[in-house]
């Protein structure tokens, strides 16, 4: 089965959080590996974005069932983005296969995930 998630975020409204809260209210959405890949608020955004689209795609959203730290972004080589689960949540979930896309235009940032699930 697939499923689609998708996720809009005002870039500002996340440039004004970090610069409130500064690393200690990144970690709060992401890992000290994922906060060194990210240059700009954009990028930030869009990792967000990212993570929220994740968790709509497997129908549960951010909580009790998958956490913003159980969804792992990283960057290819061509630095593409790529996401991926802990190994826990991709048995509990029976994920086969996931995919992002993030883009960034007129003060937003939009990332659609899909994921594959096993029948």
């Amino acid at each position: 089965m697939l499923c689609v998630g998708v996720d809009i975020v005002s870039i500002e409204r996340i440039e004004a959080f970090a610069k409130r809260f500064k690393t200690r209210g990144l970690r709060r959405f992401l890992s000290d590996s994922e906060i060194s890949l990210v240059k700009t608020p954009s990028n930030i955004a869009g990792f967000f974005a990212a993570k929220e689209a994740c968790a709509k795609a497997l129908k549960c959203g951010i909580g009790k069932e998958l956490g913003f730290h159980d969804i792992l972004l990283s960057k290819s080589t061509k630095g593409a983005p790529l996401l991926q689960l802990t190994s826990e949540k991709l048995d509990y979930f029976k994920v086969q296969d996931l995919s992002l896309s993030i883009s960034h235009d007129g003060g937003f940032a939009i990332a659609v995930v899909a994921v594959s699930l096993q029948s």
